[in-house]
């Protein structure tokens, strides 16, 4: 890749970024408002009709996208996401958006971890040491002992596990497809359970929460059409420590608009868990180059 290549997938991470920290935002607002289930069913209508419409783009249409020797593993990663999605639109509300991103700032250390079970990579020393030390970031912000633990905190911690999961899942199935096709698998697949059991949750919305709810789903495709171009003009390990500002993003937004506060153990914690985080994706992309 060219310098210039990676400074426009920088830039574009940093957009990217920006589009899903309001998307969470959006969802935060209808979720307090009506049940998370029917909200995020009805994003992936769109997600699903986003993903149809990209597939059909490609050549040989949607028959060759949607083909793969691994349908279970392919249907196993759209559900898993999309439970994913419901629980942290569910921290959201419990939780507020700081901390929530605060503890689910902890996935990429989750990845690490768990690489060498699902995907038999090596892990060294290193790597460990800074799981070690992100997990203690963890243990910053929850603050068990010191104060009342707090169950609710366990949701984003659940879901960071889930979209770790995923994410490891993701890089398994592209030994045999590429992206186009776990990009169709991972929005019809989630559609179609999302409306199997969202359906059963319908509830009337105003007018003004059907624009949001229009805005949500904009801001989705939006957000999954930049992350498709950040990767196609940049490396995935020069723009992946970017995606942490999501964390900044998002709780900018709740102490702006949500009247969320910015709590000491907090910050000192997820500033721990970030700085591992990015160590150990500098070290996953210094074993590879070696």
């Amino acid at each position: 890749m060219t310098e210039t290549n990676t400074r426009l997938g920088i830039l574009l991470m940093v957009a990217t970024t920006f589009v899903f920290a309001m998307q969470d935002g959006i969802s935060r607002h209808l979720a307090s408002e009506y049940n998370v289930l029917m909200i995020v069913m009805i994003r992936y209508w769109f997600f699903a009709a986003f993903v149809i419409a990209i597939a059909a783009r490609k050549p040989g249409g949607l028959r060759k996208v949607a083909a793969t020797s691994q349908p279970l593993l392919q249907i196993g990663r759209g559900l898993l996401l999309a439970l994913e999605i419901c629980v942290m639109v569910g921290a959201f509300v419990v939780l507020g958006l700081v901390e929530s991103h605060a503890i689910f700032a902890c996935y990429p250390l989750l990845i690490a971890a768990f690489s060498g079970v699902v995907l038999g990579e090596r892990v060294g020393w290193r790597r460990w040491a800074a799981i070690t030390v992100g997990f203690i970031g963890i243990l910053v912000i929850l603050q068990p002992g010191i104060t009342v633990f707090s169950p609710a905190a366990l949701i984003p911690l659940c879901a960071a596990l889930m979209f770790a999961l995923y994410g490891l899942l993701t890089r398994y199935a592209a030994r045999k497809d590429n992206v186009a096709t776990s990009f169709f698998w991972t929005g019809v697949a989630g559609a179609v359970a999302m409306t199997l059991i969202g359906l059963w949750f319908w509830e009337p919305m105003t007018g003004p929460d059907w624009a949001w709810m229009g805005l949500l789903c904009v801001t989705g495709a939006l957000g999954h059409w930049l992350l498709i171009k950040v990767y196609e003009v940049a490396e995935a390990s020069a723009v992946q420590p970017f995606a942490y500002l999501q964390l900044v993003f998002a709780s900018a937004l709740g102490v702006a608009i949500f009247a969320e506060t910015l709590a000491p153990n907090v910050v000192l914690g997820a500033s721990i868990v970030v700085a591992a985080g990015i160590f150990t994706l500098w070290r996953e992309r210094a074993a590879k180059a070696a």
